[in-house]
């Protein structure tokens, strides 16, 4: 995975969900859960990281289902796995954290997108998501 510029200043929202994000692509390349890699992090993990990946790990079969009801022409294994976590981790938050705006969530998965898979990955990012906002929230 690519390193952000030195020169961007995120917020601690933005750097807590980057976190998530290496702490769950840790998991999916060791074939473990989330949650084994939080219990071996030598540095604290924030609460925000801690929460979206606990998330993904305990509600992973809804938010797949979720997910896949919105894929049209792949699936879930067969998507970039960045892409796989980006979705599960906003799906989450859709899903849990009605205190976090829908664009907030929604612009900080493309973000991570951007950062760290493909070309093509926002604009897949942001359509699948834009359908599950549809569905999970009415704001």
């Amino acid at each position: 995975m690519t390193q952000r510029p030195a020169s961007s200043e995120p917020d601690e929202r933005t750097v807590a969900r980057e976190r998530a994000l290496h702490l769950l692509y840790e998991a999916e390349v060791k074939g473990v859960a989330g949650t084994a890699v939080l219990e071996q992090q030598v540095l604290e993990v924030d609460e925000l990281a801690r929460t979206i990946v606990e998330g993904v790990v305990a509600h992973r079969e809804t938010i797949d289902d979720r997910i896949s009801g919105h894929l049209v022409g792949w699936t879930l294994p067969r998507m970039p796995t960045i892409d796989r976590l980006v979705l599960r981790m906003a799906t989450f938050e859709l899903m849990e954290r009605s205190d976090t705006p829908t664009a907030v969530i929604l612009n900080e998965a493309v973000e991570l997108a951007k950062r760290f898979s493909t070309d093509e990955s926002p604009r897949f990012v942001n359509g699948v998501l834009g359908a599950l906002a549809r569905d999970l929230r009415h704001d």
